[in-house]
């Protein structure tokens, strides 16, 4: 699995840019007008990893085929978006399908490009965008509410466990406070992910700024790293019109376009980086002379689950997990060398997977 991120904001902000560089398509109209993008834009990009092209050279692989994110760029949002003001209703039901919210939020000046709201403050921005969410989430417990108090008062237990979690919910709504703030004990985790809160999802500050400001950021950029560390969220600093002139580059042209630039890596690897860790992701490896594949799972799964990932018959007949390190696999030069080495290790079902494993399943499938 890889993982489908939202990229929201206030019009004008650089979404649709930033969108348009990272997936190198076209398919989101840029355009210095609010709404520009009407339809959610949906994008998958290759996650990069060196990793993986080591272990396919070392093998031979004829093919490598890198883990995928999904990029959702979605329609402008102005104040007012959970009363259905602009395009709210759509927005709001778009960000409902994304695993986290990357907020991209203008942190450049620039004459020639408008503010909906005539000004630059980004932190004000990422508050806007929040209040909304809360908004809508507080209008979507009191309708769902409503809806449950016949089954509450049936004595359904399951009616009963929502109500109580819809109201702890409400409260820190009402608080000022988004729901991913609200503690669940670990019974709960499972009803309280299927009231699917606009405000649980985790979040995740892209700062836009202006080329000349890509490598150290600015004094905007600054407000959102204190913003984002004091609520313990985090964020990453890109220029979208940077990602956008690396997209229309080759490789070697892109690494020299950085160099001049100062700067160690492409926005989009940051930007993964720093999803892959709000999520709690990692990547495993199975590498052979057909194909090199990398995976995505969550950190913490367990061997069968993550031989489910490659497809659901693999975890139903798991038998064992044969895996070894990266470091070993690399440094011993391979499966056979390493299997020698006594490096390769049978593991069972209750096997954690650990990140950079390289791993062949046995199943009865």
């Amino acid at each position: 699995m890889g993982f489908k991120m939202g990229i929201v904001g206030l019009p004008n902000v650089g979404k649709s840019t930033l969108f348009n560089a990272l997936t190198r398509t076209a398919a989101a109209q840029a355009a210095n007008f609010p709404f520009c993008t009407i339809e959610p834009n949906v994008g998958e990009v290759a996650v990069p990893d060196a990793r993986l092209d080591t272990l396919a050279g070392i093998a031979n692989s004829k093919s490598v085929i890198p883990t995928r994110m999904t990029f959702v760029d979605i329609a402008g949002l102005v104040k007012g978006a959970s009363k259905g003001e602009g395009l709210g209703n759509q927005f709001l039901a778009n960000i409902r399908e994304t695993d986290a919210i990357a907020h991209v939020l203008r942190c450049f000046e620039d004459g020639d490009v408008t503010h909906v709201d005539g000004r630059v403050d980004p932190v004000a921005d990422a508050e806007t965008i929040e209040t909304e969410l809360m908004l809508a989430d507080l209008e979507s417990i009191e309708k769902r509410l409503q809806n449950i108090i016949r089954k509450v008062r049936g004595g359904d237990k399951d009616a009963v466990q929502q109500q109580r979690l819809l109201e702890t919910a409400k409260e820190a709504l009402e608080n000022g406070q988004p729901a991913r703030t609200v503690e669940v004990d670990d019974d709960d985790v499972k009803a309280w992910k299927m009231l699917q809160l606009l405000t649980t999802k985790p979040v995740l500050y892209v700062c836009n700024v202006g080329e000349a400001e890509a490598s150290e950021g600015n004094q905007h950029s600054a407000a959102v790293a204190a913003m984002a560390a004091a609520q313990g969220n985090s964020h990453v600093i890109i220029s979208a019109q940077i990602e956008e002139e690396i997209s229309q580059l080759d490789d070697d042209e892109a690494v020299m376009f950085l160099e001049e630039m100062g700067l160690a890596e492409a926005g989009l690897d940051r930007l993964i980086k720093a999803g892959y860790e709000l999520l709690h992701l990692e990547t495993y490896f199975t590498c052979g002379p057909k194909e090199a594949r990398a995976w995505t799972i969550k950190e913490g799964t367990l061997a069968p689950q993550a031989a489910g990932v490659i497809h659901g018959d693999f975890e139903k007949g798991f038998i064992r997990a044969e895996t070894i390190a990266y470091d070993d696999y690399v440094s011993l030069g391979g499966e056979q060398a390493a299997k020698e080495a006594g490096k390769m290790r049978a593991e069972g079902k209750g096997y954690v997977v650990k990140d950079g494993d390289v791993l062949h399943f046995l199943h009865s499938n």
